[in-house]
């Protein structure tokens, strides 16, 4: 399977890039940690103003109209620089949900205000006991139980009760929200209203997996660069085996874990039938790289990696609390199993890279 992409994604990837090296400092970072908001707005617009915001939006709402593949670079941007905003719950999550509506739908005329940066989209899922940034959000995308299925409602923010709870990650302003559904409230219900929500559970988790992985190569550039300063015998821990192994490990980890990564965006954007099977491998690939990379880099950074002052504590602290986000480690092992080792009767996905990479090019 051909994973090149384009020099247009390419070129988007870039500039994202030096966009959050710029705004992305692990100095603000921090002050964004200690405010009472959490959230910066002026931020916010810059995203929008980059075009970010507007990626997943079509370009009959005036946006790019770019899709999943494109989102599996820019998610692993927002992870490497450790993004706090609500920008992936809004310009993808959100966007990809209200986008999927019956054109021409009502609640699709916040489409035009999430391109230009003036509104902030919530999401919560069954799969996520609390939403994310329900504090600052203008509209929240919720579930309702009904006899059909999951029902989808986008409801304004004022009419929402919310209270607040701690996360190990000080970026995530996470939140239990009390509402009241109602037909003014509701976008789409029965068959549709359940495929809106069984999508966005994978792109979710798609979401969380880039994410992950850029975080997980953040890790590592951490530590390789803490190796290289820190001396011990005189010379840079860093030329010690031990160490270039512990290292080695965590590239082969990542780079496992791409491919994977671009698979299951591939087939989420092509609405392919082994999706659930493709989305829960990824998952679990960039979940075990985040982890690896944190594990490693406080080993060379030693017990100080985990203090405050140290910018490893940051990124890693994110990957632990994105790692069970959308489904943790257990929810997608027991979905491999139910694909790949069915009951009785139920043909069994195959198995092998031949079946996991066949398909078209990226």
């Amino acid at each position: 399977m051909d994973f090149s992409f384009t020099n247009e994604q390419l070129a988007l990837r870039d500039a994202v890039g030096r966009f959050l090296m710029a705004e992305m400092a692990p100095e603000m970072l921090r002050e964004l940690w200690e405010s009472e908001l959490g959230r910066s707005p002026a931020l916010f617009r810059s995203v929008a103003q980059q075009g970010l915001s507007g990626l997943s939006v079509p370009e009959a709402h005036g946006g790019m109209g770019m899709g999943d593949v494109d989102w599996a670079l820019m998610n692993q941007e927002l992870g490497y620089y450790g993004m706090p905003d609500s920008v992936v719950d809004t310009a993808c999550l959100g966007a990809g949900m209200l986008a999927a509506l019956p054109e021409g739908h009502r609640a699709q005329a916040w489409l035009a205000r999430i391109v230009d940066g003036s509104c902030r989209i919530a999401v919560g899922h069954p799969a996520n006991p609390l939403v994310s940034d329900a504090h600052v959000a203008d509209l929240l995308l919720l579930p309702e139980a009904t006899a059909g299925g999951l029902a989808l409602h986008a409801v304004p923010g004022g009419e929402v009760r919310i209270r607040a709870q701690r996360s190990i990650d000080a970026s995530r302003r996470l939140a239990e929200v009390d509402w009241t559904p109602h037909a003014g409230t509701r976008v789409a219900e029965g068959p549709t209203g359940q495929a809106l929500w069984d999508t966005l559970l994978e792109r979710g988790a798609l979401a969380a997996c880039g994410q992950l992985v850029g975080l997980a190569q953040r890790m590592l550039d951490l530590a390789v660069d803490y190796a290289a300063q820190r001396k011990q015998f005189g010379k840079p821990i860093g030329s010690f085996q031990a160490v270039k192994h512990h290292l080695a490990d965590v590239v082969t980890r990542i780079e496992f874990a791409r491919p994977v990564l671009y698979r299951a965006a591939s087939a989420l954007s092509q609405g392919e039938p082994r999706l659930q099977a493709l989305v829960s491998h990824a998952k679990l690939a960039c979940g075990e790289a985040a982890w690896l990379a944190a594990r490693k880099a406080i080993q060379v950074h030693g017990a100080m990696g985990y203090t405050w002052e140290v910018d490893l504590q940051m990124f890693m602290k994110r990957a632990w609390a994105l790692d069970a986000a959308w489904g943790d480690r257990a929810f997608h092992r027991a979905r491999l199993a139910d694909l790949l080792l069915p009951e009785a009767g139920v043909p069994a996905l195959a198995l092998g890279p031949g079946e996991s990479f066949a398909s078209r090019g990226v």
